[in-house]
């Protein structure tokens, strides 16, 4: 299996451990999800931090906590027609590939890119949230 490059916008499959999983002290993400990747950074060793934000079927309490994906970029990532929102109040990080990354098909663990002009929207409202100090961290460890 041939693993993506970390770049921003990349949506990959991975097992996000959510802020109230991690305050209840779990440790794993419960189920796999497609996630956007926000940030990469290089490290020590060449190994990268990236930064994901999860993507849910689950509407926000506070509209401002998410954005809806629009039903054409999700035919285009191949996602279900169901809605779905972007939560941008929380974040996983994590050293690339890292034990979460799960496979959706034979030799493959992204489902495509966001297009720049919607990654650019998704930067700005995380960005938002860390402004309004919302945005929750969760640090991931192999």
């Amino acid at each position: 299996m041939s693993l993506p490059k970390p770049v921003p916008g990349l949506v990959v499959s991975y097992s996000y451990l959510w802020a109230h999983e991690d305050r209840k002290g779990a440790e794993e993400g419960r189920k796999n999800r497609p996630c956007a990747l926000i940030a990469a950074r290089q490290i020590v060793e060449g190994r990268e931090v990236v930064t994901v934000v999860p993507v849910t079927h689950s509407a926000p309490a506070d509209p401002a906590d998410a954005i809806e994906i629009p039903a054409p970029l999700k035919a285009h990532l191949g996602l279900d027609d169901m809605p779905s929102w972007i939560v941008v109040s929380e974040t996983n990080d994590f050293l690339w590939p890292g034990p979460d990354l799960r496979p959706i098909a034979a030799g493959r663990f992204d489902y495509g890119m966001l297009p720049p002009r919607f990654y650019a929207y998704l930067r700005e409202r995380i960005l938002e949230a860390h402004a309004r100090r919302k945005l929750r961290r969760i640090q991931r460890t192999e």
